[in-house]
């Protein structure tokens, strides 16, 4: 046996697995600075809604304080059932309110009886604008006292539902598609991958076990806050009249062979938030900080899910989130954010109303294969407010059609061409004429669309923000192409060869400058081509330097907007990203 010190020996264990943690942070982020030592010492943050209540209530967005609701007046309900209206247009149909909570934040709590006649009060505001009520938490304070969270969803009239696209980047091997699965089907993983089988397009993924596409798949939820999916419904059609809310998973390739292809879907897709899988026993690796990086940079919103927690140590998962609590310092130059680790529903409505403000990120640990939170992200999906605010929805609508290509299809039966995109601004109805292109020659040819279709089910109009598939009259598909646009008739699109762009040149594998004549593939939301950059205002570029250049397509002309963001990459690796500052239009070239 040995002498040493049983206690001592511990001691000495931990230090060593400290001090690889900081090694593998290193080798992922570089040296840290020796003022960084006091954020190493914090603690990951935990809900402050259990030790010190809640933020003061905001002036806008869907969230609402009421110490209580008894017994209002006939004035006092009209004023009440006005403001519930605005909190609903405020959250595109949703709104959550905090009862037994002051506008301060303090959570003060109501009797029982007090809760039950607030609750009463709010379901009456509720049926007088055709809206529903869901109890989300309910929590009970020392002094028998209690606090409420309820969710009020009032689909808009001019929707079926609402809806929300998440994209799931992460690495290879980090679960995505099985969590995907589990989600969506209702069915837990077997360990072996099983629940990521109905999720693949081609046989090479199943051999495989990996994706190499973009595939979407959705989940829904009722008025009671449940969840919709295949477990319980045969088509998606069917999950779709079931449900008063749909998440639209969009599950991206993590290989970095296909990151040309998880690049486009997050680009063109015009996804509202990001879920970045994380593997546990392996933590965070290079693709994990790349995949978080170009969210960031497109300015969509991140949240974490540590997958595989089944397979871990509670100290193993506790030194991923550590990984992970220095990426979101770190791993953007533009923003830092806060991680914000949640372990109970009480912490789901803060992390839902914060993470919209983009001041922290959520994250979650499941196991696809005990099922352990996964409930429990459920339950985020749903109270999840949509990202444009009615306001902004009702500005894009005003603007002119701008509705961008990704998908082609042929509809064998009438020959005409079947398209899927995403409108970014304007309305788009059945029956009436836009122009497509541009064509190689930069011009734009006329089409009737004929019919619209939303989650394979038929519709009359698309409005700003959503996702549609739509076929074309007068144009053959042979003629289309991903990266074109549809646009209004009367709005005189002009295409462009040339584009004047500020670039950050980011480069994480190599410190080699870049030059007037160095060629790269861009990224434009759905527009992915090879530019060459032929101007400067400096001789070279350095990582982590701007600098302002003018690009040239080298193959054909594209639709480009002003303040659209850009990424650009060489073969497998990620160069820069940035923003377009001037069109030059192909006529005046």
């Amino acid at each position: 046996m040995s002498n040493q010190d049983p206690i001592l020996m511990n001691d000495r264990r931990s230090v060593m697995n400290h001090h690889k943690v900081d090694q593998h942070v290193t080798s992922l982020f570089g040296p840290t600075d020796d003022n960084d030592d006091d954020d190493n010492n914090e603690q990951v943050p935990r809900s402050p809604f259990i030790l010190t209540g809640l933020p003061p209530e905001p002036q806008e967005g869907n969230i609402e304080y009421k110490l209580k609701l008894i017994d209002p007046n006939p004035f006092r309900l009209e004023h009440l059932i006005t403001q519930m209206n605005w909190r609903l247009q405020e959250g595109q149909g949703e709104a959550l309110y905090e009862i037994g909570v002051e506008d301060c934040g303090t959570l003060s709590g109501v009797s029982s009886e007090d809760l039950e006649a607030s609750l009463a009060t709010l379901k009456k505001m509720a049926d007088r604008l055709g809206a529903s009520i869901t109890i989300l938490y309910e929590r009970k304070l020392e002094n028998d006292r209690h606090i409420v969270e309820v969710l009020v969803r009032k689909v808009p009239d001019d929707q079926h539902f609402i809806d929300l696209r998440v994209a799931v980047l992460g690495t290879v091997d980090s679960g995505k598609s099985s969590l995907v699965g589990v989600c969506t089907h209702g069915e837990l993983d077997n360990g072996r991958g099983r629940a990521r089988l109905n999720l693949f397009r081609h046989l090479h993924e199943i051999q495989t076990g990996r994706t190499s596409s973009i595939t979407l798949e959705i989940l829904g939820f009722n008025n009671l806050g449940q969840s919709i999916d295949y477990g319980c419904c045969r088509t998606a059609n069917e999950i779709c009249n079931r449900s008063t809310k749909i998440i639209t998973f969009i599950d991206l390739a993590g290989h970095t062979k296909y990151m040309k292809t998880t690049l486009f879907g997050l680009a063109a897709h015009a996804t509202d938030f990001a879920m970045l899988c994380v593997d546990a026993p392996s933590s965070v690796v290079d693709t994990t900080r790349e995949h978080f990086s170009y969210a960031r940079t497109l300015d969509v919103p991140v949240f974490i899910v540590i997958n595989k927690i089944d397979l871990c140590s509670k100290t193993s998962i506790q030194q991923t989130i550590t990984c992970l609590t220095y990426l979101l310092k770190h791993g953007h130059s533009s923003t830092h954010l806060q991680p914000y680790v949640v372990q109970k529903e009480e912490d789901l409505v803060k992390a839902a109303d914060m993470f919209v403000e983009k001041s922290i990120c959520p994250i979650f640990a499941v196991s696809c294969v005990t099922g352990e939170n996964i409930d429990l992200l459920k339950k985020f999906l749903n109270i999840l407010p949509p990202r444009m605010s009615s306001k902004d929805q009702e500005r894009l609508s005003l603007l002119p059609v701008d509705y961008r290509i990704d998908e082609i299809y042929m509809n064998n039966s009438s020959g005409a061409a079947v398209v899927g995109g995403t409108l970014k601004s304007g309305m788009i109805k059945e029956g009436e004429s836009y122009l497509v292109g541009p064509l190689l020659d930069g011009s734009f040819l006329p089409a009737k669309v004929t019919t619209i279709h939303r989650y394979r089910v038929p519709r009359r109009v698309v409005h700003a923000g959503q996702a549609a598939s739509l076929s074309l009259l007068h144009i053959g598909g042979s003629r289309l192409r991903k990266g074109m646009v549809l646009v209004s008739s009367t709005s005189n699109p002009e295409a462009c060869v040339e584009f004047i762009a500020e670039i950050y040149l980011t480069m994480h594998h190599t410190n080699t400058p870049i030059r007037k004549g160095f060629e790269t593939t861009v990224q434009i939301e759905n527009i992915r081509q090879t530019a060459l950059i032929i101007e400067m205002d400096t001789d070279e570029l350095h990582a982590n330097k701007q600098a302002i250049v003018k690009f040239r397509f080298r193959n054909r002309c594209e639709y480009v907007l002003e303040g659209s963001r850009l990424i650009f990459r060489s073969g497998q690796q990620t160069k820069g990203t940035g923003r377009v500052t001037k069109v030059l239009p192909q006529l005046k070239q």
